[in-house]
């Protein structure tokens, strides 16, 4: 019996908002101005990409550095010591590593400062070509990492702990047998410990195996914002086993025109002072690309616009479906008829909730068929999206406008005015987004601003020093946990709001 009751209310308060042209005009222009502006935000973004290298799975990576190498035909197996490992990067007032339009980040200056990038690599690759993107399998000493051995850009093995040095050198080695390699580190060159394993499919029989430096962008203390860095390191005791033709080393820069600029060091990238002994500098990076660096292509950009100004339009509808009866005194009709406030604060919610999720989702699922398509169009290189995670941006943006639609109600029959009601909301949902890139990221933390993150689709990646912070692309909370902290705020605020009514009768 009290449920067909609540059911009546619910009911009653639908037919009130339908029944108010004004605010379902004003449903319709959110959505349509969500649409409208994602639309006009991707087409402003017109600049063609550079082309991006793509991994063995797929995804989007770095695959820049330095590579003195010979062909191995079949099996065999490189050994090398590293005695050192230093680094240098351009000073912050150089141009940022996402500048990719800009002339190669002031790689003209020679004021470097030095500091090595804890993602600093130099070690023994294998890799069937040259090309960018390939299949590969390295072991490695890092600039804050220890040794590793990784391959094919996500797979990471840790070796030996702490730094190279003259005092610490680290022996590596790496063996290859059919489409087996493995990977070996030693801290004195007579006990050798297996690091890890990979299996690379479909390896053909020659391939190029030899020494590489790279460095990627380098973050010093207090910045943002990353900028190109140089590593050099010191090779001895190199030794072979196996199909290596024994001939001369062959070396230079692997690059392409993506994204990710490396530095041009002004020295030569290699030198070989004797037999056995290399001297080789690098730049750039062999990991997966995060979208920090290459943002200007993020497509979520656009809904995250979209839906800011989508927010600031259901908020006013919202909170005047509230208001609204109060100022022409038919909130005494409405608690009449349903004596059971809460019911009526919730029925309300409900309503105004529902109608926002419904404008939002659909507004969401348009807009990004339309801004990829405009994206793709102009040139833009877009990372892959999953049907699991448009599904989940489409859902979760129709919460987000619900959930706020929800709380403006609640603010809107707390305040009882809607010039203060409406304010509150647009300080509470939207104020926190505009500064919180300049607050440390703790407003998108504690604010209903966090659900933004709900939009969040760029991929992360534990081998990559990069910065997740807003407005690139990322978020300081989970998706899910950030919407999380918009339905606390909700239910806060509905449960403030339904005693506050109580209290005063409403009247």
């Amino acid at each position: 019996m009290e449920r067909a009751a609540f059911a009546l209310v619910v009911h009653a308060e639908f037919t009130k908002f339908r029944t108010v042209r004004g605010w379902v005009i004003a449903l319709c222009a959110a959505a349509a101005v969500f649409v409208l502006l994602a639309c006009l935000s991707a087409w402003a973004s017109r600049q063609p990409s550079p082309p991006v290298p793509t991994g063995p799975g797929g995804e989007a990576v770095a695959d820049t550095y330095t590579f003195v190498h010979q062909t191995l035909a079949g099996d065999g197996t490189l050994t090398a010591r590293v005695t050192s490992l230093s680094g240098a990067y351009v000073p912050v007032s150089g141009s940022p590593v996402s500048d990719f339009s800009s002339s190669r980040r002031a790689q003209s200056s020679s004021q470097l400062e030095p500091g090595l990038a804890p993602w600093a690599k130099a070690g023994i690759i294998l890799e069937p070509g040259t090309s960018q993107g390939t299949t590969y399998a390295a072991v490695m000493v890092t600039g804050s990492h220890g040794v590793r051995m990784q391959y094919d850009y996500t797979h990471d093995s840790p070796g030996l702990p702490g730094s190279v040095g003259p005092s610490s050198p680290r022996w590596l080695r790496l063996a290859r047998a059919g489409e087996v390699i493995t990977g070996y580190d030693s801290a004195d060159g007579s006990h050798w410990t297996e690091i890890g394993t990979a299996r690379l499919t479909g390896l053909r029989r020659t391939v190029q195996i030899g020494l590489f430096v790279t460095s990627p962008e380098y973050f010093p203390a207090g910045a943002t914002v990353g900028t190109s860095s140089v590593a050099t390191a010191h090779f001895d005791q190199v030794s072979f086993r196996g199909g290596l033709p024994r001939r001369s080393w062959h070396g230079g820069a692997i690059t392409g025109s993506g994204y990710y600029r490396p530095y041009t060091p002004s020295t030569p990238a290699w030198r070989q002072p004797s037999a056995g002994t290399f001297t080789i500098t690098g730049s750039g990076d062999i990991a997966p690309l995060v979208g920090d660096i290459i943002s200007a292509a993020w497509s979520g950009a656009s809904i995250v616009n979209g839906t800011i100004v989508a927010l600031l339009i259901v908020i006013v509808p919202a909170t005047l479906f509230a208001t609204s009866e109060y100022r022409r005194g038919l909130i005494r009709t409405t608690f009449a008829a349903s004596p059971r406030r809460g019911h009526v604060l919730a029925a309300k919610a409900m309503a105004a909730g529902s109608l926002a999720f419904g404008a939002g989702a659909i507004a969401t699922a348009i807009a990004e068929v339309i801004t990829r398509h405009v994206l793709a169009a102009n040139g833009n290189y877009l990372f892959p999206q999953s049907g699991t995670d448009l599904a989940r941006v489409v859902i979760g943006t129709g919460l987000l406008l619900g959930l706020a639609a929800a709380l403006a109600v609640a603010l809107g029959m707390m305040l009882r005015r809607s010039a203060p009601a409406v304010a509150a909301g647009i300080v509470l949902l939207v104020l926190p987004g505009i500064l919180g890139s300049q607050s440390g990221n703790w407003l998108m933390r504690f604010t209903p601003t966090a659900a933004f993150a709900i939009q969040a689709t760029l991929p992360r990646s534990g081998l990559v020093t990069s910065s997740y912070t807003p407005p690139n692309g990322y978020f300081p909370t989970g998706p899910w946990a950030g919407l999380a902290v918009l339905a606390a705020y909700t239910a806060a605020a509905l449960g403030a709001a339904a005693w506050l009514v109580r209290r005063r009768d409403a009247v």
